[in-house]
């Protein structure tokens, strides 16, 4: 054991005790789901932070980063301008004021839509949990010089992950994104300087690094670069534009106002960090090639870099280090918060007792975080223990297209267009996550033969994806009756 194990475990300890402390306010379901509706401004700006900044960022991001170079933010860029679009439906969002995004899918497709919603969601979020267990686990390798193998570390992660979430709920999810959120970007911001200048400065990267690093669209997306690219951008965006996760946090909000104002400042924060690690990725990169050092994970390079004395001083490492563990546990927190939201939300008080009891509810909640938790758990650890190839990389992007795909586009209807109808919404839910499962779970694991580049005939499948479900939507909605004004007023309160 070192340092940095016990100052990362001695803070997860303290976390400990605080949500232990928090957990006696959950009470009922909005305490539960929605912490109360009492985050302000500063809450929620550092919450949306943590819930979008996890091992997508640290560990997929920067591996993507070591392999595609500058032209590797277009990933994080899809979220960016997904948050700038989502500043125009905050506000609104929290006025609706509900539990889930299966709220408002349900008052403007009926229950089925509700119901095919959550089942996309719970797939989705369920394989983005696995692999903050996957980072964790490789964050506990690195920093215990392979003390704890990554197996081992995974089960720390998840444990850490099920009980915070577990014992507190939004409420616990809310206040120790706080404290997570204040690490995350202090560690970003502090790490920069250092990395670039024992990198051996700014212009070190041009005379290490391929011209391919430097491209707009990568040689390494494939045969088709720009399509590649492009799909990176749209599955971050799309996903972003649907995450039930920021719903949650916007129904959680005060006010409709705060929710709005959290957002503005939310962008300046996401923006900042994203772009900032995959500066450290680069430049450590361009570090680890100045000294010879090539045979590494391009996933662990962040987590290199913090290790590395001739990078980053001790503080500043330890520092590094803490966010990357905070945005595993952070991040884990908020995705499996909400598939256990949807299973009691959505699938048990709609289908089955709409009048439960709230202790009862509070009590089902928990249960389902460990089960979904479980599952989670074994769709990374079986792999790990058979030696398999894990893409975090993969992971995601195949978790963001699904998501993106099947939800956002009926969700965005459902909000912003009021010609949308009840059979489209469903439709469009339906065929957009068959499209996607069969282009990336059939296709790649059934008929590998059919693969160029990792895509099924070369074409990422974002785009068949998105064409069929928003395509759907578009004509079932004009070859279908208008939805009725009783309907639409539930989410158009201007038609009052």
């Amino acid at each position: 054991m070192n340092i940095y194990i016990y100052i990362i475990l001695s803070y997860l300890l303290i976390l400990t005790a605080f949500n232990l402390y928090k957990s006696k306010a959950v009470k009922n379901q909005d305490d539960m789901m929605v912490a109360g509706r009492s985050l302000g401004v500063g809450k929620m700006v550092f919450t949306l932070i943590c819930t979008w900044i996890g091992s997508g960022t640290f560990i997929a991001g920067a591996e993507f980063a070591v392999r595609a170079g500058w032209s590797s933010l277009w990933m994080p860029a899809g979220a960016w301008a997904g948050i700038a679009l989502i500043y125009f439906l905050a506000g609104k969002i929290r006025t609706f004021g509900q539990y889930t995004i299966g709220d408002i899918l349900e008052v403007r497709y009926g229950k089925f839509a509700r119901l095919f919603g959550a089942i996309a969601l719970v797939i989705a979020f369920t394989t983005i949990v696995s692999y903050q267990f996957r980072a964790g686990g490789l964050i506990m390798n690195i920093i215990t010089d392979g003390a704890i193998s990554t197996a081992q570390g995974q089960i720390v992660a998840a444990i850490f992950v099920i009980f915070f979430t577990a014992i507190g709920g939004m409420i616990a999810v809310a206040h120790t994104d706080l404290p997570n959120g204040i690490i995350i970007v202090l560690a970003c911001i502090i790490a920069v300087p250092f990395v670039v200048i024992g990198a051996g400065g700014w212009e070190q990267a041009a005379l290490v690094l391929p011209d391919s690093h430097f491209q707009w669209f990568s040689t390494d997306f494939g045969t088709h670069p720009i399509l590649k690219g492009f799909s990176y951008f749209l599955a971050t965006m799309f996903l972003l534009l649907g995450i039930q996760s920021m719903y949650q946090k916007f129904y959680s909000a005060k006010t409709p106002g705060d929710a709005k104002k959290a957002v503005a400042f939310w962008i300046f924060g996401t923006v900042v960090v994203e772009t900032v690690v995959v500066v450290i990725a680069i430049y450590a990169a361009v570090y680890f090639a100045g000294i010879g050092l090539v045979d590494y994970d391009p996933a662990a390079i962040i987590l290199m870099a913090a290790k590395s004395p001739d990078l980053l001083p001790a503080p500043v490492g330890i520092l590094l280090l803490a966010a990357a563990v905070v945005v595993v546990i952070s991040t884990g927190m908020n995705y499996l918060l909400s598939p256990s939201t949807n299973l009691i939300r959505d699938i048990y008080q709609t289908f089955i007792n709409k009048n439960a009891d709230q202790k009862k509810l509070v009590a089902m909640q928990k249960i389902l975080i460990v089960v979904i938790c479980l599952f989670a758990f074994l769709m990374i650890f079986i792999p790990t223990v058979l030696e398999m190839k894990i893409s975090v990389l993969k992971y995601a992007y195949t978790a963001y297209t699904l998501y993106g795909v099947a939800i956002t586009p009926a969700l965005l209807a459902a909000l912003a267009w009021k010609r949308a109808t009840k059979q489209a919404g469903v439709w469009s839910i339906v065929l957009g996550s068959l499209v996607v499962i069969f282009l990336d779970i059939v296709v790649v694991y059934g008929f590998p033969e059919l693969l160029i580049n990792d895509d099924p005939w070369g074409i990422p499948s974002i785009y068949p994806g998105l064409l069929v479900s928003i395509g759907t939507l578009v004509i079932v909605s004009y070859l279908t009756p208008k939805p009725s004004r009783e309907t639409l007023i539930k989410l158009f309160p201007d038609m009052k």
